[in-house]
């Protein structure tokens, strides 16, 4: 009797207790679906032995043809497309906007009738994208990269996308914008599933920090809805470079511009030069480093671009009205907390 209920016990612990399929686009993103499946791999075994014991994955594909990442490695799907119902959430991986087609017909109607079957999907990275042409984003809160932001409005002007969190949940969907925030993701779902020893572990053996909440800022985000295409990709330019800023006549030259153009362009779209608009933007980004990491104000004033201390205090005081101390203090509950201050994206 003792051996039938050991045995009976170890049958109920094996059982996976989170199923995930995968469908990963043409030119994917090789670090979203690597970040994902390495939690699940950790969380799923004892130790690093990497068994499907708690959690079990299958990369799915209607065709056997290998699946090229947008870096150039290319795998092999491990499965044909499956019953959705078998799988807890099915993880559509995007990569390259711009490069072709991102999933065959196959796919998509797979991923309609796993819609009709009430399966969960999940987009990562561009994975939202793909979603939302397949018709299954509509009326649901959708995240989106910083990056991606301008895109994605463009592309679907009837919703709205979400660039300052990680990743979202809206019923049965959830987006999220790729990068480390896939790891989080991962996590989180295996805390609902299996318990948060297994995530732990999962981030720890990855030397990842504790894991982030889905509401938890995008590192940079930019959101930043402007007309004027170039003046867009000016905007995107000095996002990327925030920590090592670039000069506008650089920025303008990588544009295919004159700095008069460029200057011209700003003025006329957002009545500010790109100068004052890059500071500005560093600034945001500052603040929000101050509001949401235990980084020093010396350590976030390098990080946003500024050359000391002194200067970064300064300019920090003169846009937002309070010096960045007094916003560490704030967090700390050592001072009253400043409101928070509703600009426009850029001002004069």
């Amino acid at each position: 009797m003792a051996s039938q209920i050991t045995m009976h016990t170890k049958r109920f612990i094996e059982r996976p207790a989170l199923r995930v399929g995968f469908l990963a686009a043409n030119n994917f993103t090789l670090s979203a679906l690597s970040l994902f499946l390495d939690v699940l791999r950790l969380a799923g075994d004892e130790g690093d032995r990497s068994r499907q014991v708690r959690c079990t994955w299958q990369i799915m594909a209607a065709r056997p043809e290998p699946i090229r990442s947008s870096c150039g490695v290319s795998i092999l799907r491990s499965a044909p497309l499956t019953d959705p119902t078998h799988f807890d959430y099915i993880v559509v991986v995007g990569g390259l906007l711009h490069a072709g087609e991102q999933l065959d017909d196959a796919a998509i109607a797979y991923l309609r009738t796993a819609a009709a079957a009430g399966v969960p999907l999940v987009g990562v990275c561009t994975g939202s994208f793909i979603l939302s042409r397949a018709g299954l984003m509509k009326g649901r809160r959708t995240c989106v990269s910083w990056y991606h932001f301008a895109d994605f409005e463009a592309e679907f002007p009837d919703q709205v996308p979400d660039a300052d969190r990680l990743f979202i949940e809206d019923g049965d969907r959830i987006t999220c914008a790729g990068g480390s925030g896939v790891a989080d993701l991962a996590a989180w779902l295996i805390e609902r599933h299996i318990g948060p020893q297994a995530a732990q572990k999962g981030l720890h053996v990855l030397q990842l920090q504790n894991a982030r909440a889905g509401s938890d800022a995008q590192p940079h985000s930019g959101g930043i809805a402007v007309a004027d295409d170039r003046v867009r990709r000016a905007l995107l330019l000095m996002d990327q470079h925030v920590a090592q800023p670039l000069s506008v006549e650089a920025i303008a030259t990588r544009l295919g511009l004159s700095t008069r153009q460029l200057e011209r362009l700003f003025h006329e779209t957002l009545s500010i030069s790109p100068a004052q608009a890059y500071r500005q933007l560093r600034l945001r980004y500052a603040r929000r480093l101050l509001e949401t990491t235990k980084k020093s104000v010396t350590e976030i004033a390098v990080e946003a671009g500024f050359c000391d201390g002194a200067h970064f205090a300064r300019q920090f005081r003169l846009f937002f009205g309070i010096a960045p101390r007094d916003i560490r203090a704030a967090e700390r509950g050592t001072l009253h907390k400043a409101e928070p201050v509703d600009y426009p994206v850029f001002v004069q």
